[in-house]
């Protein structure tokens, strides 16, 4: 049976260019393409979760502008509950200029906007609706003094919460975030919270059992297209990646982090529920763009039935 998730987060609207390759600094270079989607990190995994069959309710703020109105149709069209979903007068939509290259490989400049209007009001005005979940899941892309509040707000609902700490937050302080049952970072913010190298896979290990042991959680470290590592008092346990010819890369982790976040509420063991979401990151990155390139459940079905035994269990 489906689970219910709240999404505390961000929502982006994408504005995607194709090029040959990434420009130099002070380069103008012609790009091959433009379009523009739906994004956020809060919003992709909010809308991974609900294709592949969760309820998800989403608190975020969007913008007073034409870009935060069609964000609100996107998340209604992808069977989100907008209850908490509120414009922030006076604010433009957050956007994201996303750059990709013909490997799939991409770069990306985000701008809060209505983002960074998200405040501890608004995830106590969702209180009651939150009491009600399975999971919470947290990202950084709106003001760290929100992320903190909802974390102990989950802690006095006893609701598990999974934080992904992306992108990495200089200033964030992991005190504050003692009690999460799930954190999730890939190498690079695995680096940059513990302050250790993270160049081979003894350092990954080393690391992860650093943060491991600050009380923030089991730790899932995302490792790209070499799938990801869990760590649990029970020890590390490493998570296969499939191999698929990339097209796009753009959202995948947030594909990643929305199935896992669907498979746990739904009841899976964390390993099953991270095999299938390192299968569901590895069918997004065959499609372009963030959100349209997420499955929905028949599709990844579909797709699951054409891979191994082991991921398929």
């Amino acid at each position: 049976m489906a689970g219910r998730i709240a999404v505390i987060g961000s929502n982006n609207v994408d504005l995607v260019t194709t090029v040959a390759r990434l420009p130099a600094r002070g380069e103008t270079l012609a790009g091959t393409g433009f379009s523009t989607g739906f994004g956020g990190k809060g919003a992709n995994q909010a809308v991974a979760a609900a294709r592949l069959g969760s309820t998800v309710t989403m608190v975020t703020r969007t913008g007073d502008d034409g870009f935060g109105r069609d964000m609100r149709r996107n998340l209604q069209a992808a069977g989100i509950e907008l209850t908490h979903v509120t414009p922030a007068p006076g604010l433009p939509n957050g956007v994201a200029s996303i750059f990709v290259e013909p490997s799939g490989e991409n770069a990306i400049v985000i701008v809060a906007g209505a983002n960074g209007a998200l405040s501890p009001a608004d995830v106590d005005r969702a209180a009651d609706d939150l009491a009600c979940c399975d999971l919470i899941l947290l990202q950084l892309e709106v003001p760290l003094e929100t992320v903190y509040h909802a974390v102990a707000v989950a802690g006095r609902l006893g609701v598990p919460v999974i934080l992904n700490p992306a992108p990495a937050a200089p200033g964030l302080e992991l005190a504050r975030l003692r009690g999460l049952a799930w954190i999730c970072p890939n190498e690079t913010e695995l680096s940059q919270l513990t302050g250790l190298p993270v160049g081979t896979p003894a350092q990954i290990e080393a690391a992860a059992q650093s943060l491991f042991a600050q009380d923030l959680g089991n730790v899932v470290v995302t490792l790209g297209a070499r799938g990801a590592a869990l760590v649990t008092a029970a020890g590390i346990t490493p998570i296969p990646a499939l191999t698929v010819a990339p097209v796009d890369t753009t959202g995948a982790g947030d594909a990643f982090v929305g199935a896992f976040a669907h498979h746990l509420a739904a009841g899976d063991a964390p390993e099953r529920a991270l095999r299938r979401a390192s299968a569901y990151a590895a069918l997004s990155v065959t499609r372009p763009g963030a959100q349209s390139s997420y499955a929905t459940q028949t599709e990844f079905a579909a797709f699951l039935a054409t891979q191994p035994s082991t991921v398929q269990s």
